[in-house]
């Protein structure tokens, strides 16, 4: 990560890596309303990978090759995630899209890139817990 949030555009560009989901912070149940909504979206050729505190020492690359259905049924009590790695641009917003009809709490969005692959679970989640502090900071002092 170079500290700077990109827009996706919504094109057939693929995004970087192996196409897969990496679920944090999840509930037993939220992972099978998840994977309920990835079958009813078209999503169910993309492979999910459900992580806790085992995996938060791991590189993303390590997390991202473990077996699809790894962790799930097990609640987590790592931060609620989602990184997406290896779908198309348009492929993201439509997961977005279906995701937000779920009703779930808010959680952490990221897509992996040649840097964070590199980077442990916790690393990420504390970067994306920055950014989103950040722009909730930047969001409260153009609202004053």
């Amino acid at each position: 990560m170079d500290g700077r949030l990109q827009p996706v555009e919504a094109t057939e560009a693929v995004l970087y890596g192996p196409r897969r989901v990496l679920v944090c912070g999840y509930t037993p149940a939220d992972q099978l309303a998840l994977l309920a909504m990835m079958a009813d979206s078209g999503f169910s050729d993309l492979p999910a990978v459900f992580a806790d505190a085992a995996e938060a020492k791991m590189t993303l690359a390590q997390v991202l090759d473990l077996p699809a259905g790894h962790g799930q049924g097990a609640a987590s009590a790592l931060p609620r995630a989602v990184v997406l790695a290896g779908i198309k641009e348009k492929e993201l917003h439509a997961f977005m899209a279906a995701w937000r009809g779920l009703g779930l709490p808010r959680q952490l969005w990221a897509c992996l890139t040649p840097t964070s692959e590199n980077w442990t679970l916790a690393a990420l989640l504390a970067e994306l817990e920055h950014e989103r502090q950040t722009l909730a900071a930047r969001r409260a002092d153009a609202g004053q």
